[in-house]
């Protein structure tokens, strides 16, 4: 195809104001005006022409250069693959249009092969909004992508070119992140001390009302309280980030993610605790738990379930208590999978809350859906369970909802999980009980099961784990008596000198305590015998 380069002024006719161009007399001249460059493209697919235009050189030898480079890019496409022709030409006029630098050749032929955009251009936003819409997940999970996306990744790298992230550039980010975290914590405190102080000033008299109504104005004006970015918070963002990156690398578009390099502080997970006396005491004292996440120890969840009997929900509770189902699973368990013949039920769904919405779920992965055994007891409470569901139906008559499931509403509607939370620690505050989430009566569940004896992998089907390392990472609990148990246990396997000398003083204490014992009676019976051989007696 026709291209050419040539040489011209910006001068004018200072008569007419026209442009001179090459009527220039000055063209003489090496030095005087620029260098420019026409390349024809490949027509477009209705037949008009295009070209490729490129002004201000300031040597012929640049401008035959950016030629060589057009003309080079060009030559990428086969004369059979029309497609190909038209990827090249596009992209040199968009290059041409937008007044970009020219694309590496060898680059732009790695491109072209693997079917990539031919032009890097495409931002950090532009992908992560194409990845969030081709996501086929359930609609919790996209919530928490696009809030990720929303709140973290587009302000600080949204504007970056996908193909030039590099991990330097997460690194700043989450510098960012925590460097916002202590304006944040500093911003809050200065708030709640302003609010604090304007608690202590008296409502009365005209000059505590002026001073009351100019620290509310600065109380206005001031940021409101916010929440942290945490540590979990911060993982899950790189976790989104990767997820997006691995399927831009699926698709050819990078051949590096960032994300998978970059360091973040690691998240502690909170260790679970039992409810101990000594722990239960100071918790009286000061209202502090040793830990987020606390257990009852089996007394104290028979102390719990004694007490909501009465309760319409008893079942849940002691169903989740038992047999440790999730807060959605029990909220979603239909009875057409439940065999209380058989002393089972068959884990197939879910209720979840996207925002305050409650919806439909499959578990979220293929180790939620199980099949969990009944003990006795647990059965005959869900057997009187249905026998009231029943009577409630007929009592509500045409107003009943008919959802199928095991627990619901009054009128058979679903349950709200968020409600069911919130009546779970109602109860408990009412119990007099240490305080646990409703969560925490499933890790409840699992201590009791590994105390039992039961064997580990029994347990992690029962919980609806995909691994056994998860249940004994998380769940593993130990109750007070099975520690000292195994503690004991241990002990007895390794003899020590110390322990057999410690054992023989022992027996040698008991011993002589022993003769003596014997030898106090002895003197006993000689005093008794002697008073009856004295006379008169």
């Amino acid at each position: 195809m026709k291209g050419s380069t040539h040489r011209r002024c910006y001068c004018r006719d200072p008569e007419t104001g026209r442009p001179l161009g090459k009527n220039c007399p000055q063209l003489t001249s090496r030095k005087h005006g620029s260098y420019s460059i026409r390349q024809e493209l490949p027509p477009r697919e209705d037949g008009t022409r295009r070209s490729f235009n490129r002004a201000g050189y300031d040597t012929l030898k640049a401008a035959q250069a950016d030629l060589d480079h057009v003309r080079a890019l060009l030559g990428l496409a086969d004369t059979d693959d029309p497609e190909g022709i038209h990827l090249i030409a596009e992209m040199l006029s968009d290059v041409s249009r937008d007044k970009l630098p020219l694309p590496d050749v060898e680059e732009t032929r790695r491109r072209l092969n693997a079917g990539q955009d031919l032009v890097g251009s495409l931002t950090v936003s532009e992908w992560l909004d194409r990845w969030l819409a081709g996501k086929r997940i359930r609609k919790s999970g996209i919530s928490r992508y696009e809030t990720d996306v929303r709140v973290h990744l587009k302000p600080h790298l949204g504007t970056r070119r996908l193909d030039r992230l590099r991990v330097s550039h997460l690194s700043e980010m989450f510098t960012a992140i925590t460097d916002a975290n202590a304006d944040i914590l500093e911003q809050n405190a200065q708030r709640r001390a302003a609010v604090e102080e304007l608690a202590t000033v008296p409502w009365k008299g005209a000059e505590n009302r002026a001073r009351r109504k100019a620290m509310k104005t600065a109380i206005d004006a001031m940021p409101g309280f916010r929440r942290i970015t945490g540590p979990s918070t911060r993982q899950h963002i790189k976790a989104t980030l990767r997820a997006a990156l691995n399927d831009a690398i699926g698709q050819q578009i990078i051949t590096f993610n960032p994300a998978a390099h970059v360091e973040i502080d690691p998240v502690r997970k909170p260790k679970a605790l039992v409810w101990t006396d000594e722990r239960v005491a100071r918790w009286q004292q000061t209202g502090e738990r040793p830990s987020p996440v606390m257990v009852w120890t089996p007394e104290q969840t028979g102390a719990f379930l004694d007490f909501v009997a009465a309760d319409r929900l008893y079942a849940m509770w002691h169903l989740i208590a038992f047999r440790g189902l999730r807060r959605g699973e029990a909220c979603g368990q239909p009875w057409s999978e439940t065999n209380l013949d058989r002393h089972t039920l068959t884990v197939s769904g879910q209720l979840v809350q996207d925002g305050w919405n409650v919806e439909s779920s499959e578990p979220k992965t293929d180790s939620g859906f199980r099949v969990v055994a009944l003990d006795d007891d647990t059965t005959s409470v869900l057997e009187r369970h249905r026998k009231q569901q029943k009577t409630d139906r007929a009592e509500w008559g045409s107003a009943w909802v008919e959802t199928g499931l095991l627990f619901t509403q009054e009128d058979g509607s679903w349950l709200h999980p968020g409600k069911v939370t919130d009546l779970f620690e109602r109860l408990v505050a009412a119990s007099g009980l240490p305080p646990i989430r409703l969560h925490d009566l499933r890790h409840g569940a699992a201590t009791l099961m590994l105390a039992a004896g039961i064997d580990i992998k029994i347990v992690s089907d029962t919980l609806g784990h995909s691994d056994t390392r998860i249940t004994r990472d998380i769940y593993q609990s130990v109750l007070p008596h099975v520690g000292k148990n195994a503690a004991e246990a241990t002990a007895k396997l390794v003899p020590l000198q110390r322990k057999t000398d410690a054992e023989k003083a022992s027996r040698k204490e008991e011993k002589a305590r022993k003769q003596a014992r014997r030898a106090k009676k002895a003197q006993a019976r000689g005093r008794k015998k002697t008073k009856r051989k004295q006379p008169g007696k």
